[in-house]
């Protein structure tokens, strides 16, 4: 009896039927919307010092080869990748997929885009690489699940798959290659949240590197090169090693009919998202109520694990912990009403009234809310005022959130406020154009 198609053969059934299939409006749609939100999180990541130490290292690689940076300096394809990858990620600002615990775009776009630029691809096919690494990656990392999410940074080690799905697909891959390049990428795959706890220059090289493993497990296939197909399923593979032995039975399952791409969150506050809901549900009772940070004498914050071990600095140092800090960002949300990448600037950060708010502060987990991460993040936000009201709200989603999502308009506005201080107003407007009509270029702009 012939055996059941291991999983990196199963999604290479899909990407060879994917190939023939026309493209729904509806997930064009939201791959233009994806790529959108990436080049709003590459721009003001693009200054980072992880991508200034990359550029320097990798100079042989810069001012020569197939692929373009975004400020379009010549570049080898891999090296595009690294970087793009790494700027996408690096202002924690980019998109994410709930279920997965996972930032698909900032791998999955910057080795599509490196590999579109090398073989001339046109707008629809750079999309249609980008929706299959994003089917693809996604659902790896809902299989691994929160126990693979415990100890590893899913950015790094699913965003290997989406960038080798991505990579594969534009790279014309054969169905055997294109799951041999998915076994490669899982040999590849790494990245410990252990690596962002106390000092997180290093995170966003999670992603770069994500971007570039997956690029060159395609690059390999695409020359013959194999490796175990049961890398994922396999009695030593990466469910195994990286989790509690997940059912990887079903994991195709529903490639085709429902569209993950078409239900990503995308960030509408700067920093980490675990700690969005608090800030939505804090703005909220302030919108409701009308006070001023100044009348707040306590401020209780419940919400799941994850956000309290990922945002964990209380009192942060300088601008990467305070991206990693719920007291930082709930404080100063409330002090000047959001958190955009002013938030970050020295003057906010040591900003005398945040800081007062910020040991007024209490976060605790809640084992209702814990129990319904990773599908939900929410948060329970409790305020006493110093004349003696008190306020509760429940936030149960996050705005960007599949629930509550960012409008077309918004999601355009946010391009040019992040896009526009390094290319300039005028280009961030025709680049939004650009890429809102992606579909109908025969190369990429």
């Amino acid at each position: 009896m012939a055996r059941a198609p291991f999983a990196t053969e199963a999604f290479a059934r899909y990407a060879a039927r994917f190939r023939g299939e026309a493209l729904d409006a509806n997930v064009l749609h939201h791959a233009k919307r994806a790529v959108i939100d990436w080049y709003a999180s590459l721009y003001p990541g693009l200054d980072a010092p992880s991508v200034s130490a990359l550029e320097a290292v990798l100079a042989d690689d810069l001012d020569r080869g197939t692929a373009r940076l975004a400020l379009g300096r010549a570049a080898t394809p891999r090296a595009a990748a690294l970087i793009h990858g790494t700027a996408a990620h690096a202002a924690e600002v980019d998109d994410s997929f709930r279920d997965a615990m996972y930032h698909p775009g900032a791998a999955t776009i910057a080795a599509a885009l490196a590999a579109a630029q090398s073989v001339e691809a046109s707008g629809l096919d750079f999309l249609r690489g980008v929706v299959l690494g994003y089917e693809v990656s996604t659902r790896i990392g809902v299989t691994m699940g929160r126990a693979h999410y415990k100890y590893w940074h899913n950015t790094g080690t699913m965003g290997s798959f989406g960038a080798a799905a991505a990579a594969g697909a534009l790279l014309g891959l054969d169905e055997t290659a294109f799951a041999h390049a998915l076994a490669m990428a899982g040999t590849f795959t790494a990245g410990l949240q252990q690596a962002f706890r106390n000092e997180t220059m290093a995170k966003p090289l999670h992603a770069g590197r994500a971007a570039e493993a997956g690029l060159l497990a395609a690059q390999l296939a695409s020359r013959g090169v194999r490796s175990s197909l049961d890398v994922l399923d396999g009695d030593g593979g990466l469910g195994r090693a990286m989790s509690t032995g997940p059912d990887w039975s079903q994991v195709a399952a529903t490639l085709g009919q429902d569209f993950h791409i078409t239900r990503l969150t995308f960030k509408n506050h700067i920093g980490c998202g675990h700690t969005f809901p608090a800030i939505d549900g804090a703005l909220e009772l302030q919108r409701q109520h009308g006070f001023t940070h100044a009348d707040i004498e306590r401020l209780h914050v419940a919400t799941y694990k994850p956000a309290l071990d990922i945002a964990c600095h209380v009192q942060p140092r300088n601008a990467a912990e305070a991206r990693f800090s719920l007291h930082y960002v709930v404080a100063s949300a409330l002090v000047h009403g959001s958190v955009r990448l002013a938030a970050y600037e020295p003057a906010r950060l040591d900003d005398p009234a945040t800081r007062a708010l910020m040991s007024r502060i209490i976060a605790v987990v809640d084992p209702e809310i814990d129990a319904g991460f990773p599908g939900r993040r929410a948060a329970r936000v409790e305020v006493a005022l110093r004349d003696g009201r008190r306020y509760i709200h429940f936030q149960p989603d996050r705005k960007g959130d599949p629930e509550l999502p960012l409008s077309d308009a918004e999601l355009g506005d946010k391009l040019r406020e992040l896009a526009g201080p390094v290319i300039g107003d005028a280009a961030a407007r025709v680049l939004l154009d650009r890429l809102w009509n992606l579909d109908t270029y025969k190369e990429l702009p």
